[in-house]
């Protein structure tokens, strides 16, 4: 699990990072559509199998904890494999259509993005066409994937937490609380940063038509239209 997390944190971080780093490095703020839709697809991709993963790790560590005789037994390599591969199946079934419903828009109006990477309603955002669907489209994603995997991993550290308070000595509660407190700072990481970018968008002011710099630099990244 740790393995795939960090490959998919991989795909995740060199699905933006590069482009904004051309932008703030080199002034690059151009990107055609394609590939604005492409890194679309890859970031949000990436953050839904990470979501996923992160669940299972959950999953993971309350086994370990409230079944460790029956740890192997219930996670072994074969378990594994399909959880991972049904996180990747599930992510790239809830992703995949998003890059539909932005490509049959048309864009008639400014073709600039006032954020670093593209992303689905941000870039929704700039067509002159109805963009309801992908409004709703872009609300149950994250309800029926990401929501629903936080609630599972509250759900099952509360489970954790039961089972820890029951044990009789203190060094063992100690010991279960510390194999978690890694899991929890990686998820608040995740977390927070996710749906602070998802309020933003989907509550926050319209897009300006130009994005400068104090120092004169754009911070934007544009397509040509």
């Amino acid at each position: 699990l740790l393995s795939l997390l960090a490959f998919w944190d991989l795909i995740l971080s060199t699905s933006t990072v590069p482009k904004a780093l051309s932008i703030f490095w080199f002034d690059d703020t151009n990107i055609s559509f394609g590939g604005c839709v492409t890194q679309l697809f890859f970031m949000h991709f990436a953050f839904v199998v990470e979501s996923g993963i992160l669940l299972a790790m959950a999953f993971d560590r309350y086994v370990a904890i409230c079944y460790p005789l029956k740890y192997t037994t219930i996670l072994n390599y074969g378990v594994t494999g399909k959880i991972g591969a049904a996180v990747v199946i599930r992510s790239f079934a809830t992703v995949f259509p998003i890059v539909f419903l932005v490509k049959r828009l048309p864009f008639c109006r400014t073709n600039i993005i006032a954020h670093t990477f593209c992303e689905h309603m941000g870039l929704a955002k700039l067509a002159c066409a109805d963009i309801t669907i992908n409004i709703w489209y872009g609300i149950s994603v994250p309800l029926l994937s990401v929501m629903l995997d936080m609630v599972t991993i509250v759900n099952s550290y509360g489970l954790i937490l039961r089972a820890v308070f029951k044990l009789p000595s203190h060094d063992a509660r100690m010991k279960a609380l510390s194999t978690c407190g890694s899991h929890v700072c990686v998820i608040l990481m995740f977390y927070i940063p996710g749906i602070f970018t998802v309020i933003v968008q989907r509550f926050g002011q319209k897009n300006p038509q130009a994005c400068p710099h104090p120092a004169g630099q754009s911070l934007c990244s544009s397509f040509p239209p």
